[in-house]
């Protein structure tokens, strides 16, 4: 087994930066101590000037694989995530077939064991018919992520807009549960009004359509499902400052039975960017006005938001032009999240030790993802080496996604991920590529 020993490096985690030695044997971390000697016997890296960051675990990312495979692949999705510092995902069951059966979602497993370079796991899908097989999943608490729920407009059979499908799968799930909040009803009222006013729609008109009142009515329902049965309710991409009255930072993380996640690109953007970047920012929820985005980055620093993810949804590049009703919604994002953020600390928006919270630590915690997360003795070497004297820029050149575009193409950031980590193998490391060893199945500590 190999082992590495990063030497003098400045490691980030559970709230403090130390300079450390951090010695991994295999898939584990063996040994963090002020000073190592490994007597030879590990591949040595200078840390000097460097910070050593926990894999990034991103808990929605669309991967298209199977049935939507000229859009990307979990081979190369996966690629592109490890070289933005994510070392583990959690993808969503959109694809075609929908995951909307026991045998559906293993078939992805299956997949991903022979292609992913990064750890994975699959959510099961929820219809209005499919509850006893979503149910099913109660007896795989271990290794499958959790159950999601489109409560709102979504591919094929997958929107959940019957309130008796929605009681018997809170009621009775023993997963968590994830949602995707916009109201339909709202959403096609809005739809039918601008477009009788205006004829021909653009993409400003994205957020007026896809509104505040769609998310807060959708996300209002599922918490009144969830405090109904207890049930263990994640809600996805919060995108709105009027959604954020319902979440509390009361609590700590691992006590809530009601979570948050937000996501880059209602962090980075706003409607104001319509203007200059069109549909290449379409995407549902909708990016909305500036207030939406200071209110997100508050709740996010007070803890009523718990997590950061990506949703990344690659469309091809002719996917993307067109009219409004034809342009889909979707960003390509799970390359950048990381050094994203890391702009984000750069402008002293964000610390490094909350970014580490809230892209590993926390994800760890909301989903009980077993020894992953952190940078602990005895834990998964799921690890990132970041530069943040280094500048990178995104181009299409070193885009990695098979749809080879970007929203983020020409934006610079100020640092660099020098080097990943998974399982302990370093799968990615100044550019050069080790792709014989593939990733795990991620297993969740749930009683």
């Amino acid at each position: 087994m190999q082992k590495y020993l990063f030497k003098n490096i400045q490691v980030v985690n559970e709230g403090k930066i130390k300079i450390a030695d951090v010695l991994t044997n295999g898939e584990r971390i063996e040994r963090i101590d002020s000073s190592i000697d490994a007597k030879g016997n590990a591949i040595e890296i200078d840390g000097t000037g460097k910070h050593l960051f926990p894999g990034v675990i991103d808990d929605q990312v669309h991967f298209r694989e199977p049935g939507l495979t000229h859009k990307a692949t979990i081979y190369t999705e996966s690629k592109a995530a490890i070289a933005g510092g994510v070392t583990s995902f959690m993808e969503m069951p959109n694809t075609l077939p929908n995951a909307l059966t026991a045998d559906l979602l293993e078939e992805k497993y299956k997949i991903a064991a022979a292609t992913s370079l990064a750890n994975y796991s699959f959510f099961m899908g929820t219809s209005n018919t499919n509850a006893e097989e979503v149910l099913k999943m109660n007896a795989r608490k271990r290794d499958v992520c959790g159950v999601k729920i489109f409560m709102g407009a979504s591919t094929g059979n997958m929107l959940v807009d019957s309130h008796t499908a929605l009681d018997k799968v809170f009621s009775e799930s023993e997963m968590l549960i994830a949602t995707h909040c916009e109201d339909e009803r709202i959403i096609k009222a809005n739809y039918e009004r601008i477009k009788a006013a205006k004829g021909e729609l653009s993409a400003s008109d994205h957020p007026l359509i896809r509104d505040e009142e769609a998310c807060f009515e959708s996300s209002l329902t599922a918490i009144q499902f969830a405090k109904k049965y207890n049930s263990r309710l994640h809600i996805l991409h919060i995108s709105t400052e009027k959604e954020l009255q319902l979440f509390s930072n009361m609590l700590p993380l691992k006590d809530k039975r009601i979570t948050t996640e937000v996501c880059v690109h209602h962090l980075h953007f706003t409607a104001d960017d319509y203007e200059q970047l069109g549909y290449k920012i379409k995407c549902n929820p909708a990016i909305k006005a500036p207030h939406n985005k200071a209110a997100l980055w508050e709740a996010l620093l007070d803890d009523r938001l718990d997590i950061i993810a990506t949703d990344h949804a690659p469309h091809t590049w002719e996917e993307k032009q067109g009219s409004y009703e034809h342009a889909h919604a979707g960003l390509p994002l799970v390359q950048h999240p990381l050094l994203l953020m890391l702009h984000y600390y750069n402008e002293g928006k964000i610390s490094l030790e909350k970014i580490a919270e809230k892209m590993s630590h926390a994800v760890a915690d909301c989903f009980e993802i077993e020894q992953r997360g952190y940078i602990r003795e005895g834990y998964f070497a799921d690890l990132v080496v970041v530069d943040t004297n280094a500048k990178s820029t995104v181009s299409k050149g070193n885009i990695l996604y098979k749809c080879g575009w970007s929203p983020l193409e020409g934006f610079s950031f100020p640092a660099t991920i020098e080097k990943t980590f998974v399982n302990g193998n370093m799968v990615y490391g100044n550019e050069v590529w080790n792709e014989s060893v593939k990733g795990s199945r991620l297993l969740f500590d749930r009683k």
